[in-house]
């Protein structure tokens, strides 16, 4: 089965700079998404970008030209390359598989409960 494992998360000022990186094991089957999600205290898991595996992708409103998901098929890693930096972007940072099909609900894929898999999270501090 598919495990996921992040990294790259750590503390910056505001305005800095973060890149977060997915790497997957054991095998993800084509056509499937990559989600990256986060979860700050008190909150819930929200949609922060999505890519699919021929390429495709979709932000949160809150991210759109701030941050970039992209994915390098040959590592087996997805990755969140985080700029402009704000304190309301700190939260446990997620990464996300779900194979296809995929719910007939999940329009765009930035909703949680339509993936399957989660890797453990990493820690990003904007102060």
């Amino acid at each position: 089965h598919v495990q996921l494992v992040e990294s790259g998360g750590g503390s910056v000022q505001t305005g800095g700079s973060l890149r977060l990186s997915c790497t997957a094991s054991g095998g993800r089957i084509k056509p499937y998404f990559m989600g990256w999600f986060r979860q700050a205290p008190g909150k819930e898991r929200e949609g922060v970008a999505r890519i699919h595996s021929a390429g495709s992708t979709r932000y949160a409103d809150p991210v759109t030209g701030r941050f970039t998901i992209s994915q390098d098929s040959d590592k087996s890693a997805t990755y969140l390359e985080m700029t402009t930096l704000k304190p309301d972007d700190v939260g446990i940072y997620y990464c996300a598989y779900m194979p296809a099909p995929t719910p007939t609900s999940c329009t765009d894929m930035l909703n949680a409960a339509c993936y399957n898999t989660w890797g453990q999270g990493t820690q990003v501090t904007v102060s």
